[in-house]
C-alpha cells in the first residue's frame, strides 16, 4: 500500500512539473467548520500565451458539505488577468475506502489575447486522504468543462482540462500551520496547460 501510495505521489508531482487555471484550489482541503484560508499561488502557463503570475485565493468552509473560494490574478504573457469565484458541493464524502466526491463550479472573468472572456465550468472531483510518510494530504483529480463567452466577438466555445493536484500541510518544522497546494491542468479541448503552487495560512 505504501509503495502504491509513494507512486501516486510521484505522479502527481511529475504532472505538475511538466504542466494553470483558476484552478481546483483548497475545494478537497478538509477545512474544520467554518474556517477559512487566505493564500497567495505562483501561476505559470507553458502553452500558447503562456506566462508567469500571481494570484490571491480566498477559501471558506460553510458547512460539512459546502464551501467556496474566491481570488484574483494578473500574469505576463497574453493571459494576463482573472477574477473568479466558485462553489464546491460534497456528494459523498471521504469516508474509509471510499473518496470524496463533489462538485464544483466556478465563474470567472479573464483577459486572454486583449479580450476579456467571461466562463462558466463545472468540475467532477475526486479526492482521497492519505497518509504519506506521516503526514496526511489529499490528492485529488478534477475534470472542469467550461463554457467561455468572447465579449468582444459575442461568440462562446467550450472547454475541457483534466486538473491534477494535492493539498496538505507543509511537512516543515515551524510552518506546520500552514497549508500548501501544487496543481496542474492540462488542456483536452481548445484551452491551456500549466501549473500553480500555493501556500495558505488558516483564519478564523
Amino acid at each position: 500500500m505504501k509503495f502504491i501510495k509513494a507512486i501516486f505521489a510521484t505522479s502527481v508531482l511529475m504532472a505538475v512539473s511538466g504542466a494553470f487555471a483558476a484552478g481546483t484550489g483548497y475545494s478537497t482541503y478538509p477545512l474544520s467548520m467554518e474556517k477559512s484560508l487566505i493564500g497567495a499561488e505562483f501561476t505559470g502557463i507553458t502553452s500558447s500565451g503562456g506566462g508567469v503570475g500571481v494570484q490571491g485565493r480566498f477559501t471558506q468552509r460553510v458547512n460539512s458539505k459546502f464551501n467556496y473560494d474566491a481570488g484574483i490574478g494578473i500574469s505576463g504573457g497574453q493571459r494576463s488577468s482573472r477574477i473568479f469565484a466558485g462553489a464546491d458541493y460534497e456528494l459523498f464524502p471521504d469516508y474509509e475506502n471510499q473518496p470524496k466526491i463533489s462538485l464544483k463550479s466556478t465563474i470567472q472573468n479573464s483577459k486572454d489575447f486583449d479580450r476579456r472572456v467571461n466562463s462558466v465550468s463545472l468540475a467532477p472531483t475526486v479526492s482521497k486522504g492519505f497518509s504519506f510518510w506521516g503526514e496526511e494530504a489529499f490528492p485529488f483529480i478534477a475534470l472542469p468543462y467550461a463554457i467561455n463567452l468572447d465579449s468582444k466577438a459575442s461568440t462562446y466555445h467550450t472547454s475541457f482540462n483534466v486538473n491534477v493536484g494535492i493539498t496538505g500541510k507543509l511537512p516543515i518544522e515551524g510552518y506546520s500551520n500552514l497549508i500548501g497546494m501544487l496543481e496542474a491542468t492540462v488542456s483536452v479541448k481548445d484551452s491551456f496547460t500549466g501549473i500553480f503552487a500555493g501556500v495558505s495560512y488558516p483564519i478564523n
